[in-house]
This record gives structure tokens, sequence and C-alpha cells, in this order.
């Protein structure tokens, strides 16, 4: 090959390629291989063993991976090969694939109150900024206001899908003031900042914060005001409970799908999802594969496949609408597998034990000397203050117990002091709390 594109050597090549800055000028310190496949595998689960799992600890860590309970079919219908080994390709290898896709978009749309839903990207970071380029892309405008409320890693992946200032299609982002009274949008902050140029007004429900938006349909008048997007960062698992954003004025809703029946992963297991009206404005302008149903020639049966596959970057290249990635689509069957086990009871059932649970440990904590809870309206997720020591110090005494302790937030939002978010979901139990309640008031002694 070297010979043929008259390369005398590979370094040649890696000359080409990679900036001599960045070259190790030394060759790298690998150890010695393991020719036995035996010995590989004991040398792995040797560094694996070092691990602390969420079966081991009592896990109140949320902030974007949660630990939901996941039913043992959803791990079954994960395993089959029919979806394992070909959740991907084209019709040729559909062997009920497409179908599965179809549902999963059908339920999630009932979900999330919206028409339209793509098989889902990355991750909620992704699926947030490829709505908001969508939003860019239909109004012809460079500008985004986001909420502050949201995860900084989350901002940071839709300012890098915004693009760089020197870019010509750079999006503008501007952040958006909180209440410190409940952790909402402050209107009069959206009102100072919107203007004819911003293309989408984007904030979270439940927000990472874990507070709840109960003003959503306000924040989306001010920006249809202004004729702007509304879009809507949702964790579906809530929608039991909460009303779905659709009814609260939201143009397009994203999130991600790993409550519904996907393990954490080691934090993976994620998939960003995007959904919208059923208006050819916002369908000609999704990123994502949309999946459609159709009428055989056979009465009775049904065929899937790719609606509208020309507008992809699959098909348009570079002249793409956006760029057409690598999906989660074997996580869309999972989740598909979860709605249509749990239905709209099951979902509802779930949310209200969330609720009760994660309400009760908020509780439960503040009876704790040097805890407060500063906002009282909240999901599965709620800040925690410490006012006697550190977030750093306290996680590493709940070690000591066998706790995973909350995301620490002391550095993201300074403004609660000390502080870090708690995960309660339906899986903690009112001894888990308990035990969390006891060793934190171990810990601040």
């Amino acid at each position: 090959m070297l010979a043929e594109i008259g390369a005398t050597n590979i370094e040649q090549l890696y000359k080409e390629m990679i900036p001599d800055r960045l070259r190790l000028k030394r060759p790298m310190n690998l150890p010695n291989a393991l020719p036995s496949e035996y010995d590989l595998m004991k040398h792995v689960q040797g560094i694996l063993s070092h691990n602390r799992t969420c079966e081991e600890f009592l896990n109140f860590l949320g902030s974007g991976c949660w630990q939901h309970y996941v039913p043992a079919v959803c791990d079954h219908v994960s395993q089959r090969s029919e979806f394992l080994t070909s959740y991907a390709g084209e019709t040729y290898s559909d062997l009920g694939r497409y179908q599965s896709f179809f549902e999963f978009q059908s339920m999630l749309g009932e979900l999330v109150g919206m028409d339209v839903v793509g098989i889902p990207t990355y991750d909620w970071g992704a699926s947030a900024a490829n709505a908001i380029r969508m939003a860019s892309r239909i109004s012809g405008r460079k500008q985004v206001l986001i909420s502050r409320n949201v995860s900084p890693q989350r901002l940071a992946i839709i300012r890098n899908f915004c693009q760089q200032n020197e870019m010509p299609g750079h999006i503008k982002t501007g952040v958006l003031n909180s209440n410190l009274e409940d952790g909402t949008i402050d209107l009069d902050d959206l009102k100072t900042k919107i203007t004819k140029e911003t293309a989408a007004v984007y904030f979270e429900n439940p927000s990472y914060l874990g507070t709840i938006e109960g003003r959503g349909n306000e924040v989306s008048e001010v920006a249809h005001d202004y004729g702007a997007e509304s879009i809507v960062g949702v964790d579906p698992i809530s929608l039991g409970v909460l009303a779905p954003p659709s009814e609260y004025g939201a143009d397009i809703a994203c999130g991600d799908i790993q409550p519904l029946g996907i393990h954490m992963f080691c934090g993976g297991g994620l998939g960003g999802f995007i959904a919208c009206r059923d208006d050819e404005k916002y369908v000609v302008q999704h990123p994502s594969f949309l999946i459609s149903i159709t009428d055989t020639e056979r009465a009775g049966e049904f065929g899937f496949g790719h609606c509208k596959f020309d507008r992809t970057s699959f098909v348009g290249r570079e002249k793409g609408k956006d760029w057409t990635g690598t999906t989660a689509a074997l996580w869309a069957i999972v989740a598909a597998v979860f709605m249509a086990l749990m239905g709209p009871e099951g979902i509802r059932e779930i949310g209200e034990a969330i609720l009760q649970k994660s309400h009760y440990a908020a509780k439960r904590l503040s009876e704790v000397r040097g805890v407060s809870i500063p906002f009282n309206v909240f999901f599965k997720e709620f800040v925690v203050s410490f006012h006697a020591k550190t977030v750093q110090d306290i996680n590493r005494e709940l070690l000591k117990h066998n706790i995973f302790g909350g995301k620490d937030i002391s550095s993201e939002f300074p403004e609660f002091g000390q502080s870090s978010i708690y995960s309660v979901t339906e899986m903690h139990s009112a001894q888990d709390i308990e035990k969390l309640a006891r060793s934190l008031e171990a810990t601040m002694k």
C-alpha cells in the first residue's frame, strides 16, 4: 500500500497527519504481551476487581446516568441475535428491527406528547445540541438562550456542537439566570436577553438540579412572542406524573432514554432522543433516522422503513441538513420493551414511587444537623447543602459506610456553597434512606 501511494515508510504518513509537537518522542511503555487468553482474562479481571459497583455499595449518584430497575425481559430481548447482531444496516438485514424502532418512536412520542420521534443518538447532550441546530436552521437565526440550571457537561457539549466563533455556522449561546428561591428560570432575565435574533430557548424539566419548571408555559410564550422555538429537555421516566412538554408549549423535546430499562454500564447505556410535531418544517430538519409504516401488497401485513431518507447525511453527504452519525439503536429497542411492559399505568406508578421516596429522603436528610435542602419542589434528584464540612470529605466518609454520596456541584454552582445532587429512584427502600441519614449523622459529628 505504501508503494501504491508513493511513500517509502509509515513515518511519512505520520509526519503528514500528526504535527511533530503532538508526537511521542520515545517508545510507548507497554506491558509484555499475554499470549494466553486465560492469562489475559485473569489480568483484566484483576484490574476490574478494584472497581466498587452499585451492587456492592448503596448508590445516590445520578446527574445524567441513573440507577433504575431493569426488568429481566429487557436484558433478554437485547441479547436476541436478530437485534444484538443486526441493529444497524439496511432492509436486507431487518429481522424485526424496523418494527421495533417504529414501536419505540410511537410509545416515546405518546410519552412526551409529540408526533415525530427519531432513533436516539449518543446521549442527552448530543440530542439537545442537535435540537438547537434544528431550531437554528428552521429560523435562520444564530443565537440560543440556555437555562443556567442545566448540566455543565451538557452545556459544554451544546457549545461544541454550536461551533467556535470563527466558524461560519457558529451559533451564539447565552445563559439565563435561575431564581435562587426555587431553581426556575428568571423570567425577567429571559425577557431582557431574548431578541429577534434568538433561534430557541432551551430549558430542562426536571432540571439538572432536580427542580421542576412550573412556569414552562410562560417561558414558551416569551420564546414564541419573539419567533423563537421552545426546546425542552426531559427525563422520560418523570412523565407518568409530570405534564409532557407539549402541554406547556414545547416545539421540540429531547432527553435521554437511559432510565427506560437500560443499565448504567459504567456510565454508558445512554441514548439521546429528539421529538417534534408532525410539521414539515420540523421533520425535514430532523437530523436522525425516522422509521415509518406502510401497507404492503398482502392485506393485513405492514412494511417498515426509513422516512424521508433523502434529508439525511447518508444521502446528502456534505449537503445534508446535519450529520447523521452512529445511533444508539439497540437501546431504542430495549426502551421499547420497557415502555411496552410498563404501559401508561406502570410509568405512572414508577413516577409516584420516585416522588414519594425522593421527598421522604429529602425530609429525612434535612433533619441531620448541618444539612439543608435548598429546593422543596423536585422529582427524583435534589440539592443537599452542607454547612460544616466539604462535600469531598463527606463523600469520602460515606464510602466507609459503603455508600456513594451525591454528585459534588460545589464548583459548578458555588452560589449553593458546599452542595451535591442526590438521586433517589424506585430502587431505594426506606431502609436505604435511613442508612444514608444515619451515616450522614455520623459523618457530620
